[in-house]
């Protein structure tokens, strides 16, 4: 959760994070997309897998994190 409320430039006890936090309890298909988005980050980071450029900005773009 932490890097969403990171990616918006906000506090995670902010309205806007715990408005977030709150809807992720309540829609599961947002909790499942969520979940398998942290599964992901884990695996990077347990890996230490690197990605190139390239790469790294199609997954952004994918996720629609290029314009944050």
């Amino acid at each position: 959760m932490s890097h969403i409320c990171d990616n918006l430039g906000e506090e995670l006890n902010s309205p806007k994070c715990l408005e977030i936090k709150d809807h992720l309890q309540k829609c599961d298909h947002c909790q499942k997309y969520f979940d398998s988005i942290e599964s992901t980050i884990e695996f990077y980071k347990e890996y230490n897998v690197t990605v190139s450029e390239e790469a790294h900005g199609k997954l952004l773009d994918c996720l629609g994190l290029d314009k944050l």
